[in-house]
């Protein structure tokens, strides 16, 4: 069984030219407008996915070769009609190998552009990720009232206008759940 997909970035463009091209090559009612359905119907060994262009199927290269090892796992072929791959064939397979190699490098390029940016800017003193919600002297003031056993977290959080998680967060770990009972 042949099952085709098509699909358009933006609701004014119109995907015949794909609709007539899957029609023309399946002989069968091809356009199917959720990647989804497509994939779900191609489900048994032999099944061929076929779309009109990669660009079509996925938004990037990893994703395109994770789509690809899933249909491979399930015995089901890919053929992409303007670019001539068919991955039921030795040539086809291995330009979804090539692919796979492009995307692996494109994932290492991104993570190692990401940990040179990070070092670049913790060298001039910045840090990541949130500003904390409380100032050292106030996280100092919440551990001090904790460990003192005379407020809750609840309580505390009250006090400092932040929510419990973010007491828990400041408090030194060790003494969560340890604290003394307060006096009666």
């Amino acid at each position: 069984m042949l099952i085709g997909y098509a699909r358009v970035s933006t609701a004014d463009q119109n995907p015949d030219h794909q609709t007539d091209a899957l029609a023309r090559a399946s002989g069968a009612k091809a356009s199917r407008p959720e990647l989804d359905k497509a994939l779900t119907s191609a489900n048994r060994a032999g099944d061929q996915l076929v779309i009109t262009r990669l660009d079509r199927l996925g938004r990037s290269v990893l994703h395109l070769v994770t789509l690809g090892a899933a249909l491979r796992e399930r015995g089901v072929g890919l053929r992409v009609l303007e670019q001539g791959i068919d991955t039921t064939t030795a040539e086809g397979l291995a330009m979804f190998g090539m692919l796979s190699v492009l995307a692996e490098l494109q994932r290492e390029l991104i993570i190692a552009n990401t940990r040179d940016g990070l070092a670049a800017a913790r060298a001039r003193g910045r840090t990541g990720g949130r500003r904390p919600k409380l100032t050292p002297d106030q996280a100092h003031h919440a551990q001090q009232l904790y460990d003192a056993g005379d407020h809750t977290v609840q309580r505390i959080d009250d006090l400092l206008q932040v929510p419990p998680s973010t007491i828990y967060g400041h408090l030194d770990k060790a003494s969560i759940g340890r604290r003394p009972t307060p006096a009666p």
